[in-house]
């Protein structure tokens, strides 16, 4: 007999195990929405990875790591990319912490509202003249950040 099968016993409970109550999404990662809105910051102007790191002085593969979440950037970096992007950094934080929000309060939903209610993807865009970056600002109270107890 191997090991393997001697490990392996039959278990028989004496207590019914509970019924599993479907397991929430996890709660996302502040790394997650901040290199989302990066990226869809990006591909909203059609601009390419090797062009955004170049202009924020970042190499490719790690501003990709940030995107995909995978590395958690320095406040430099990512004002940097933002700056590459025409925003600055309170945009970028401002529009993850709507996503955030939006994304608690889909958490706490019933399940029975669908997802169809769920968003949160908004675009900033300049509303002033042209490379006018200060007048590039997420809308709403508080520049579009809720906050709620």
């Amino acid at each position: 007999m191997s090991i393997r099968a001697t490990n392996q016993a039959d278990v028989i409970p004496l207590r019914p195990l509970p019924a599993v109550a479907p397991a929430l999404p996890r709660e996302p990662l502040w790394r997650d929405l901040v290199g989302e809105v990066l990226r869809r910051e990006r591909q909203a102007q059609g601009r390419t990875l090797k062009d955004v790191a170049e202009a924020a002085r970042i190499s490719v593969p790690y501003l990709s790591e940030v995107e995909r979440g995978l590395k958690e950037a320095s406040s430099e970096v990512l004002a940097a990319a933002a700056q590459a992007l025409g925003l600055n950094l309170a945009d970028v934080l401002a529009l993850a912490g709507e996503r955030l929000v939006s994304l608690a309060a889909a958490r706490s939903r019933p399940r029975s509202l669908g997802s169809s209610a769920v968003g949160g993807h908004r675009s900033v865009r300049p509303t002033g003249p042209a490379g006018s970056v200060g007048a590039m600002r997420p809308s709403g109270p508080m520049g579009g950040v809720l906050l709620a107890a």
